[in-house]
This record gives C-alpha cells, structure tokens and sequence, in this order.
C-alpha cells in the first residue's frame, strides 16, 4: 500500500523511469572488478548515510532500489522521513549488505541522494520565503534529462508543487504558438478543437492586453512572463476569480517574497531543479 510520500509518487510511469534511471546509472560503472577481486561473495559491510550539513533529506528509499539491482540480500533502515529536515552529523540510514554490492551501489546511491536532498533543500529555502502569503511554489520542466520524476520528487519534498511532469498534463500555449496561430483566441479555439476532452489551458503572457485577451477566452491559468512589480499587480486586478495566476522568470530568492506578496496564486522556479547544489552527505561503511 502506497502510505509514504515516496510511495505515493513513484507508481506506474514515475516508478518505470526512476528504475531504468538507477539501471542506466549502474550500467555506466559496469562490474565492480576491484570490490569483486578483494571481497569473497559472503563478506558483510554496514554502512551509515551521514548528513555533512543541515538540509532536507529526499530520495533515501532510493538506496534499497540500487541495491535491488546490485543483487539484494540487504536490510535498509532509513531514521528520518522524506523532506524531514536534518542536521550536520545526523544519520540518516543505516545499511547492511554484501561488501562488494554495497561498494559497486555506494557513488550510485550518494548520487542519488545528494541531487535530490539539494533539490528538496533549495526547494524549502523558496518555500520558506513564501510562508504568509497565499501564493504557491511550482517546478518547471527545466530538469536533467531522464531526471524529471526524481527532480520533481525532491520539489515535494521541499514542501513545492510540480507544474506538469509531462506535456499531456497542461497545455502551455506559448509565445511560439501565439505567433503561429495569429493569436491567443485562435491558438485556445485550435487547441479546443484538435483535443477531446482538451486538458487544462495555460496560456503564457507577455502584456497586459494579452491577459486581458486570455481572460475573455477563460483559459484555467494565466501566466505572467517576466512582468515586474508593477505588471503583476496590474495584472492581477484583470484576472477574475475562477481563472489561476502564475508568475514566471528570473525569480530568485531575493524577489520571491515580493511576487508572493502581490498574490498570484503560483510561483515557478526553474533554477530550483537546475541550479540547485547537492547537498554534502557520506555514505562510511565499515566490515560486518
């Protein structure tokens, strides 16, 4: 039963791309020769994931999974939760496996670990920046190519939300679309037409006659691209109750405060996924 966080997110297709993610990243190391040639097959080894810092922890469970693929014949104990907040020297799972599996899945494991608790904890300073106001962090796609589940994870377990894992989620009508089809009633009345049932629209907004022309084709979302203070406040004013907001680019930790407090009811982020430095963590095994 899917009762974690982790669980709840890794099912179906997020669960299939995590899982050929950790095969590919195993597949790059190829065998261990070195643990192989010095360890015998029944050696043990434990192991303790150590946080080198204070950050949000994301992704621990990963660690079983690589270790899955590594052989099995392992015990797993995580000591916090997903997105729980640790400090410098906390341990955060303890682990008992093979000497040569744990070896040939440690840099795998820490790779994993690392990214995704540097995500999660960027993700929590942005979240964090916003308590008070009403408005709501969101990801964008800008994430590492075969990455976007895991990335997309460590956004809610920093306490974000994901905008859209794919392109089938939302439609975002785009500068690129406007020009082509003409404009953004023509490209909403296009989009309408070409799906059935059409998913939610966004529609991307570089004016304040654009959101005036998104409003009157009642679209789900409306975007603001990179309006300043000034713009965005306007802009709210024209955007009825039933109609969501979306502020979008360059918003760093230094203006996220601001934008959340004008109200808009979403907030995207791209560097949270691509910018985001790993968090400092070792993974210290010792023999059994």
């Amino acid at each position: 039963m899917a009762d974690t966080l982790f669980d709840r997110f890794f099912q179906n297709e997020a669960r299939l791309f995590l899982l050929t993610t950790i095969r590919v990243a195993l597949s790059e190391d190829g065998p261990d020769l070195t643990s192989d040639g010095i360890f015998a097959p029944e050696d043990m080894a434990q192991a303790h994931i150590v946080a080198r810092q204070s950050c949000v922890a994301a992704g621990l469970p990963i660690a079983s999974l690589v270790l899955d693929f590594c052989g099995g014949g392992h015990q797993v104990l995580l000591n916090v939760d997903e997105g729980e907040r640790v400090s410098d020297g906390a341990v955060l799972a303890v682990i008992q496996a093979p000497a040569a599996r744990l070896l040939k899945a440690e840099r795998v494991i820490l790779n994993f670990i690392c990214h995704l608790s540097g995500i999660a904890t960027l993700t929590a300073r942005y979240v964090d920046a916003l308590a008070g106001s009403r408005t709501r962090l969101l990801d964008t796609r800008k994430t590492l190519p075969g990455l976007r589940y895991p990335e997309k994870y460590a956004v809610l377990a920093g306490g974000g939300l994901n905008h859209r894992r794919n392109l089938t989620e939302m439609l975002l009508v785009k500068n690129n679309h406007i020009d082509r089809a003409g404009s953004i009633t023509e490209a909403v009345k296009r989009l309408r037409a070409a799906h059935s049932p059409c998913p939610p629209l966004e529609v991307e907004c570089r004016t304040l006659d654009e959101v005036r022309e998104a409003v009157a084709c009642s679209v789900e979302r409306i975007m603001f691209d990179n309006m300043g203070p000034d713009g965005i406040a306007a802009a709210l004013r024209l955007v009825p109750k039933g109609i969501e907001t979306e502020v979008s680019g360059n918003v760093t930790l230094e203006t996220v405060a601001e934008i959340g407090r004008l109200g808009p009811d979403f907030v995207s982020v791209g560097r949270i996924t691509h910018s985001a430095p790993v968090a400092d963590m070792s993974l210290r095994i010792t023999p059994l």
